[in-house]
């Protein structure tokens, strides 16, 4: 049999078994015009069936479309009956359970439907939440309904056309995202099914649907996170859920919570699996939040807050009359920072005399500042790996945050970064600065007096060839520098063995002279390369200290960007 043909053979077989009529048309034509000798459907069909999307800690994420390198009711059905495998074979009491929810993203409530009724099928006791619902409100219902796992089916921030599938544990793992190596074991089982057909999977539309009680309890909880007695409705603020599912829910916390009404971008208030407005719905990416400056202009608000489309990154903006946009979005390092300093606050309150406890934890790439807080206060500081399933595990966790605008505020109710309950945060802390007639900005400017300024930087090194990143991080380990620009280094960290009690990882961690710091490491959810710079400077005045670590940074980018162009 040709190369061609046995394509051709997996497709159809493939096909045989996709209860989705738009792929199984998407697939049939590809099929047919490889069989007519279109060498770009042949192509087309090598980059859908030559591999398939791996289920690591991450889960699964991908475009949606045919094949086993995409996301559709095949793959997903595969990956749901694998799981419920791996459950019943962990089972430590009864039958296990799962928890799904899913947000507005393309095909999401079919993928949480199949979900709930191959988990049924399977034995699986299966709760469905009651709608599309903020990916944080499922890792709540984890720990609130007391079962052994949870699946969301989101895609958080990526590209519109993809969709992805998020699992948590219950029990000891306490709502935590999976790590390995429980990703491994899972996905063992997913090829095992996919050895055979998912139509011939068991199947039950006997699963529950949870009430909405669920919402209920998570919106009480987190309007909790508020502890100010400053008026909490005097700080105006804009709001976007960026065509997500964080409106309906981020509304009822806010005004649980005491919060002014916020000024809504309606045209991206409601879900919309499209995406409209933006050509890539992440607030980090440049021009995401024009609609919310522009918003935030017209109203002449005091604070502009925006969620992901499944509400669990949140990112802010404060005026600045430098800015053409009239605001400034924050680093997810300086809202991070500030945050933690919150915590360190409360903590040093709630011990009163005696010394205070807990553990702030960020991951390695986010900014040292969190140690500086941590060591200020006598509290205990944990780097981890990257992901929010790496920082929700520190013991004694009080706080905890990633650069890429994760933040964990109340680690005793949701063990994932949640953009709603660190927006209440957030307007809890501006409200308590406005009360006493300073602002976020006076807030930064106090952290660098007390703490020292830090300045962070990413560059993004976006490839169509994988391979390349693997190419640049073997010359990095191979021929590691000796200087970054006129910095020598002092040495390189390489965790691929593990490194420090750090669990192994593709990551170079590279600290120079000057005590400023470059990691290097691949995304592990898109194609590309990241490279997070940091420097600080603790000598002079703010304005020399900011001066002073900017250059630093801006430095150590120029020459990265030679080392790995």
């Amino acid at each position: 049999m040709s190369d061609t043909a046995r394509l051709i053979a997996d497709a159809r077989a493939w096909l045989a078994q996709d209860p989705d009529p738009e792929t199984r048309q998407e697939l049939d034509d590809l099929i047919a015009a490889a069989e007519a000798g279109s060498a770009e459907a042949v192509a087309d069909l090598h980059s859908r069936f030559d591999t398939r999307l791996a289920f690591g800690t991450a889960g699964l994420r991908g475009e949606v479309a045919a094949g086993p390198n995409r996301m559709n009711r095949v793959l997903v059905a595969q990956a749901a009956a694998g799981f419920a495998r791996w459950l019943l074979e962990h089972a430590e009491r009864g039958t296990p359970s799962v928890v799904i929810g899913y947000d507005g993203r393309k095909n999401s409530d079919v993928f949480a439907r199949d979900t709930a009724e191959l988990m049924a099928g399977a034995g699986v006791r299966a709760i469905l939440l009651p709608r599309l619902l903020p990916t944080p409100v499922l890792a709540f219902a984890v720990r609130h309904l007391d079962v052994s796992a949870g699946v969301m089916v989101t895609a958080s921030h990526n590209p519109p056309n993809d969709n992805g599938y998020k699992v948590y544990l219950g029990g000891t793992d306490n709502g935590s995202q999976i790590v390995s190596p429980t990703d491994a074991e899972i996905a063992a089982h997913i090829l095992e099914v996919a050895a055979g057909s998912v139509a011939d999977l068991p199947r039950s539309e006997q699963y529950e649907v949870a009430s909405e009680d669920v919402e209920r309890a998570y919106i009480e909880a987190t309007a909790a996170v508020a502890t100010t007695t400053a008026p909490r409705d005097a700080v105006s603020f804009a709001y976007t859920a960026m065509h997500g599912v964080g409106w309906r829910t981020a509304q009822a916390v806010f005004r649980a919570a005491g919060f002014a009404e916020p000024t809504v971008v309606t045209a991206q208030r409601d879900p919309d699996p499209a995406f409209p407005t933006v050509a890539f719905p992440n607030p980090e990416e440049p021009g995401a939040m024009d609609l919310a400056f522009a918003t935030a202009r017209e109203a002449g608000v005091d604070l502009v807050i925006a969620n992901d489309p499944d509400a669990d990154r949140l990112a802010v903006a404060i005026p600045d009359a430098s800015s053409a946009d009239g605001y400034r979005r924050l680093s997810g390092n300086e809202v991070g920072a500030l945050l933690g300093w919150r915590a360190a606050e409360l903590a040093s309150a709630a011990a009163g005399d005696s010394a205070p406890f807990g553990v702030l934890a960020c991951s390695i790439v986010s900014s040292p500042a969190l140690a500086a807080v941590a060591a200020a206060y006598h509290l205990d500081f944990a780097d981890t790996l990257t992901g929010f399933k790496w920082v929700s595990r520190a013991p004694g966790l009080i706080y905890g945050y990633e650069e890429a605008l994760g933040y964990l505020v109340n680690p005793g109710t949701v063990r994932d970064k949640d953009g709603i309950s660190a927006a209440i945060a957030l307007l809890d802390l501006v409200s308590t600065l406005a009360a006493d007639g300073t602002t976020f900005g006076d807030r930064l400017d106090a952290f660098a007096e007390r703490f020292g300024f830090f300045a962070s930087d990413q560059i993004s090194i976006r490839v169509t060839d994988l391979s390349r990143i693997g190419e640049i991080m073997s010359a990095l380990r191979s021929n590691p520098p000796a200087r970054l620009g006129e910095v020598a280094v002092e040495r390189i960290d390489d965790l691929s063995d593990g490194f420090e009690g750090l669990p192994p990882s593709d990551v170079l961690r590279i600290r120079l002279a000057d005590g400023s710091r470059v990691m290097v490491r691949p995304s592990g959810t898109e194609p590309k390369l990241k490279i997070y710079i940091d420097a600080s400077s603790d000598e002079g005045s703010v304005a020399e200290r900011r001066a002073t670590a900017t250059a630093r940074v801006a430095a150590l980018a120029d020459a990265m960007r030679s080392l790995t162009r």
